[in-house]
């Protein structure tokens, strides 16, 4: 009898551990990387997000989707440009503002950046496109891309402070 439990309890172990490899590659196989899409700088030169910001890992990356018409969305890019300058020297971090303005309101992007004073990086999207493929629907929408290349923080809308809790997000992954 007791060679029938020890053998159901080393069953029961082997079936633990098998379940925890299951458990982990298969979290490991379900991170998001960034999609595969080609958004435009100011000046209209095409940058593919995945080779850009995705496949060379490395350093933190937040992309903030925004546009001129959005309030909360200016709001929360300021908030961030106040700060933006010691999150470069205490975390080498790139925030890459994207804006999904139609083509009618793409004209009025530089001027707001300059007026403002932003320091990041500025490009633009169809907002379709990048809508579906990164599945949000409102805007200000804040991912935060870890140094290995995963979409690890997501985070929608915008209430001041929110940019403190941002910066507690930055610094968790970028010790990793």
């Amino acid at each position: 009898m007791t060679t029938q439990i020890l053998f159901k309890m080393k069953m029961l172990k082997l079936l633990f551990t098998c379940s925890a490899f299951i458990l982990f590659f298969s979290t490991l196989s379900a991170q998001k990387t960034i999609p595969d899409v080609t958004v435009y700088t100011l000046g209209g030169e095409e940058v593919n997000l995945l080779e850009t910001y995705g496949n060379q890992p490395g350093k933190v990356v937040i992309l903030s989707f925004w546009a001129t018409w959005c309030s909360p969305c200016k709001k929360e890019l300021d908030a961030i440009a106040e700060i933006y300058e010691e999150w470069l020297d205490k975390y080498d971090v790139e925030l890459v503002a994207i804006s999904i303005d139609d083509q009618r309101s793409l004209t009025k992007i530089p001027s707001i950046v300059e007026t403002k004073g932003w320091e990041f990086t500025v490009l633009h999207g169809d907002a379709q496109t990048l809508q579906n493929a990164f599945n949000f629907s409102t805007i200000p929408q804040t991912f935060v891309i870890s140094k290995q290349g995963y979409m690890s923080w997501v985070h929608n809308g915008y209430t001041p402070g929110d940019e403190y809790e941002l910066e507690e997000v930055i610094e968790k992954y970028n010790a990793q």
